[in-house]
């Protein structure tokens, strides 16, 4: 590390951190704008919205657009640098543009190292305290809105619901079969199945159990009846899908591997979720090597020419990062392809600059 290493490395984690920390100030003063009405309201404790809330908000809300951030400070400071000549100063005296990229690589390698332990260790956990706090005195009561249910409970083993309130933790038009050998082999119906949260059982109403044993099928009728059945998790129902950000990576990974053998509908946003904590991070090393080869071009424009580039650019990579997103969820493309596509096209893009960029 010499000294221009140190030199390039402090403007850029001090501008990457001011930057964020004007964001994290505006996000605050929007987010207690919008949510002063619940917080009057529902009068949370001060120590609640403070320590519960806001503190576990601001690394989630710093992580978001971690990404994002590097590359405005980048194009911000290096524009900077050009225009006071000091990177026409830095190549005439012998230093190749490879060597100058360097110092910017240690600070993109830092904020994403920063940007994966976040991700994957302290977030999930912050979220936790965070999303409770929303649950408690921000959002309004949860309504699952789904209908026709499918849940595959274990190999050969499937239950049904017509439909599923989750104020009343009742399900609708109940329905359990058991498959062997690709045959039913036992069928379980009921008008409506209602989770006991003393017993943890779920208790199933108006009632009909049949067997079918060759030519012989017992039936079983009755009104009310206790049942076995634990591989049907109540809190798939009766939970928004955002609690997935309280997840760190193994228990992610476990719960998307236990969803995808129930069968579960939104298995798409998960992987979204999943693969989008390794994509954005890996995006830093991208966008920063996009902001250098633009902002190192002194231009007539000067910095505002730059900016106004930088922020088109980032712009377009959040739409094109939505826009495969929806591919994902609708089941169009790979979940993995879907979050990858646009670093792809966007390393081609830093190859092509890069290569275009002042020697």
């Amino acid at each position: 590390m010499k000294k221009l290493d140190w030199y390039i490395l402090r403007k850029f984690l001090g501008t990457f951190v001011y930057s964020i920390s004007l964001l994290l100030i505006i996000v605050i003063v929007f987010d207690i704008s919008e949510k002063i009405e619940d917080f009057i309201q529902h009068k949370p404790p001060f120590k609640a919205i403070l320590f519960d809330y806001y503190l576990n908000f601001i690394p989630y809300f710093a992580n978001l657009f971690s990404h994002l951030f590097t590359f405005i400070a980048v194009i911000f400071f290096t524009s900077r640098m050009a225009a006071r000549t000091e990177i026409v100063a830095i190549l005439s005296s012998g230093v190749s543009f490879w060597r100058l990229l360097r110092p910017y690589m240690i600070g993109a390698s830092i904020i994403a190292a920063g940007s994966l332990y976040l991700n994957n260790f302290v977030i999930p956990h912050a979220n936790q305290g965070r999303l409770d706090f929303e649950e408690k005195y921000v959002r309004g009561t949860y309504y699952n809105n789904a209908r026709n249910i499918h849940r595959q409970l274990e190999p050969g083993t499937f239950a049904y619901f017509d439909g599923f309130s989750a104020h009343e933790r009742t399900g609708f038009k109940f329905r359990l079969e058991k498959f062997k050998n690709h045959e039913l082999y036992y069928q379980m119906k009921a008008d409506h199945a209602i989770w006991d949260s003393i017993h943890y059982v779920w208790k199933i109403f108006d009632y009909s159990i049949r067997k079918f044993q060759g030519l012989r099928e017992p039936m079983r009728y009755g009104y009310e009846l206790d049942t076995s059945i634990t591989a049907l998790n109540v809190k798939d129902f009766t939970q928004r899908s955002i609690f997935i950000e309280a997840m760190n990576g193994e228990e992610l990974n476990n719960y998307i591997q236990e969803q995808k053998m129930k069968g579960a509908e939104n298995v798409e946003e998960m992987e979204i979720a999943k693969h989008s904590r390794i994509a954005f991070p890996f995006a830093t090393f991208i966008l920063t090597l996009i902001g250098v080869s633009l902002a190192s071009r002194k231009v007539r424009g000067g910095i505002g020419m730059h900016i106004g580039l930088g922020l088109a650019i980032s712009f377009s990579y959040i739409i094109f990062m939505q826009v495969s997103s929806v591919f994902a969820q609708k089941g169009v493309t790979p979940a993995y392809i879907a979050v990858w596509i646009p670093n792809i096209v966007y390393s081609f893009l830093a190859i092509y600059l890069i290569r275009k960029a002042p020697k």
